[in-house]
């Protein structure tokens, strides 16, 4: 799922591409992609875009007449700019937005079409969309906090909440506490105020960072790879592989959809979490700790484990 940084540099590359100009028309290629119906779909052709903004993990397209696009690009929807009047791919597009200078195609692999398409009127019907999250790139370290403390949930959690924290998904969650060397489990009620405050520079430093790293990869363009998955990240998607500061094999724990990734060198003090569904499987044979993964090494179950 586009997180933080790369709905940033959405959102910049569209202000480029479209602010003061007029939103020509609307091609809808999949309707079931609209999920508002007052007003009209068809009252924001004709528009000027006033700006772009971004809500979380939406990207807003603001028109004048207090009208708002919002576009949510769940995990697999993504953003193309192509050349005025461009065909819509056939299994891939939902939408396309005509432009003056170009047209903004809205995409999503897979077969789970999640991706969605809003038109709202007013700042108060866009509030409503908002899940309330602060900023935490414009937050104090007490806001931050307090917002961190509310209520009692695992750290993997409390970052990856929308209505915690605005923007930070699985993916840049699982960057910023290796960064801070914490437990994807630990609990926010047991943190100190020195694991607080490494969490909070932490968040800061990593959105920022990779911020302006696809910036510069993206330059005058478009992005046109976006991933969840890039060469650079310490963790994330980087099962079995060594840590870059530790050199540990970085651990995985699979849930749902999601899976966590950690490093146990620099995270949990070299515990091996349990996952709940393959460590019920192996009982035994789970190794606990990195001394006990070493040992395992080339018997069936360390493989397994690994």
């Amino acid at each position: 799922m586009p997180e933080l940084p790369d709905v940033v540099v959405y959102v910049e590359c569209l202000e480029r591409r479209t602010a003061g100009d007029t939103l020509l028309g609307i091609r809808l290629a999949n309707p079931f992609v609209l999920r508002s119906v007052i007003p009209p779909i068809e009252t924001a052709a004709g528009k000027r875009v006033t700006g772009v903004r971004r809500m979380g993990k939406r990207v807003v397209l603001c028109l004048e007449d207090d009208l708002f696009l919002v576009i949510h690009l769940m995990i697999a929807g993504r953003l193309r700019w192509r050349e005025k009047d461009a065909k819509l791919p056939v299994k891939l597009a939902h939408a396309g937005f005509d432009f003056p200078a170009g047209t903004l195609i809205l995409t999503e692999a897979g077969t789970k079409k999640r991706a969605s398409l809003r038109i709202v009127e007013g700042e108060a019907a866009l509030g409503e969309l908002d899940p309330g999250g602060i900023e935490v790139l414009d937050a104090g370290f007490d806001d931050f906090r307090r917002a961190l403390t509310h209520e009692n949930h695992t750290l993997k959690r409390s970052l990856t909440d929308p209505r915690t924290y605005s923007g930070i998904g699985n993916a840049y969650s699982d960057e910023i506490l290796h960064r801070a060397k914490l437990s994807p489990v630990k609990q926010t009620k047991y943190l100190s105020e020195d694991e607080i405050r490494r969490l909070y520079l932490a968040c800061k430093t990593v959105l920022i960072e990779w911020t302006d790293r696809l910036r510069r990869e993206v330059g005058d363009g478009f992005p046109e790879n976006v991933t969840a998955f890039r060469p650079d990240m310490a963790v994330h998607g980087k099962y079995r592989q060594p840590c870059p500061v530790c050199a540990a094999p970085v651990q995985r724990i699979v849930y749902a959809d999601n899976e966590v990734n950690y490093c146990p060198g620099c995270q949990t003090d070299g515990r091996i979490l349990a996952d709940r569904a393959l460590s019920r499987l192996l009982k035994e044979d789970w190794p606990h700790n990195l001394n006990e993964l070493t040992a395992r090494a080339g018997s069936p179950g360390a493989a397994r484990a690994r």
